[in-house]
């Protein structure tokens, strides 16, 4: 009976460690990742002036984060799970009137959701600051999460290349 106490709680103990090993390596590993994009894959643009910034490792990780919260429910991958013409990719955000292409852009539109042509203001179908009674994932995000957010999905097409939004142009 020992014996059989000892095997018992040997294979548990290795089971324990091999689960924690697996984890452990899961929740590291997109640091890792993370801290292998240089500076050219994290510079975006700022504005529609062409202007650039260098996402810092740690807003990407942010980033990824508040998206992955906030966002990836409809969004996951980049698509969107209501319109699968039109992702997060950058096909996608240029073509968007006004473009979304830019990380000044995609906070106005984290504020102000309007459809794809911009013409009909949809806070109450997006989540947005305006609609946090509706989207309460939105209520504790603060201006610093915004950007993270946008920063990350401007991030992610250089990442994840055709794979980030299917790949997908919008065709009008």
């Amino acid at each position: 009976m020992r014996n059989l106490f000892k095997r018992c709680t040997g294979l548990l103990l290795a089971a324990v460690i091999l689960v924690s090993g697996v984890l452990g390596a899961g929740m590291f590993s997109g640091e890792a990742i993370a801290a292998e994009l240089d500076a050219a894959i994290r510079t975006i643009k700022a504005n529609e002036n062409g202007d650039t910034v260098t996402l810092p490792v740690e807003d990407f990780l942010r980033g990824r984060k508040q998206f992955n919260v906030a966002c990836a429910t409809c969004h996951v991958a980049g698509i969107t799970k209501t319109n699968p013409n039109v992702g997060l990719d950058t096909e996608s955000l240029e073509g968007a009137f006004p473009p979304r292409d830019n990380l000044a852009a995609l906070v106005d539109y984290l504020h102000n959701p309007t459809t794809y042509d911009g013409l009909v203001e949809i806070s109450e179908l997006h989540p947005s600051t305006k609609s946090t009674d509706v989207y309460p994932k939105m209520r504790n995000l603060t201006e610093d999460d915004l950007q993270a957010i946008s920063a990350h999905i401007l991030v992610m097409p250089k990442v994840m290349g055709d794979k980030w939004g299917a790949g997908k142009t919008k065709s009008l």
